[in-house]
């Protein structure tokens, strides 16, 4: 049995899906799904945790998490953690540290379905030229993400 909630994003809409074994997914959505009024007990601490990334608070989380892949998606998953905050990597060097430099395609797509929106920060992956490549949630959510954790903040001129 799974237990799901909605809550309120600077991004949108954010569903999250889990149970006692983990967080298997969190998706932002592009529709307006109503908010939950009750959070389960077993999702508090990833609300709390995304508040707290969203508020500039955390850098990190730490969550039980149980995502559903195959041993390859879930070996791309992995290397995604080891990305720190307010860095990013291009999907050529994520094939390289998985040992393989033409599997790039399908490091590219095992990428994409991650199913751990922002706690697995596929967000930080760019392309070689810098570039902000394939983002299933939306290139300007990607932008954010980035601009969020950037050391660097700019400051509005108006």
């Amino acid at each position: 049995m799974e237990d799901i909630c909605f809550i309120n994003s600077p991004l949108g809409i954010t569903k999250i899906v889990g149970n006692e074994n983990g967080i298997a997914s969190v998706s932002v959505l592009n529709s307006n799904e109503k908010t939950s009024e009750v959070i389960p007990e077993t999702l508090e601490d990833c609300v709390l945790q995304l508040n707290e990334y969203f508020d500039g608070k955390r850098k990190q989380f730490s969550l039980k998490l149980n995502p559903k892949g195959t041993r390859f998606q879930e070996r791309v998953w992995d290397a995604l953690l080891n990305i720190p905050y307010g860095k990013t990597t291009s999907y050529l060097e994520l094939s390289k540290q998985l040992g393989d430099v033409k599997a790039i395609r399908a490091v590219a797509n095992a990428n994409g379905k991650n199913p751990l929106w922002i706690i697995v920060p596929c967000h930080r992956v760019i392309g070689s030229n810098g570039s902000l490549t394939g983002y299933a949630g939306g290139l300007y959510r990607k932008q954010w993400l980035l601009e969020h954790e950037s050391p660097y903040k700019q400051q509005s001129l108006f």
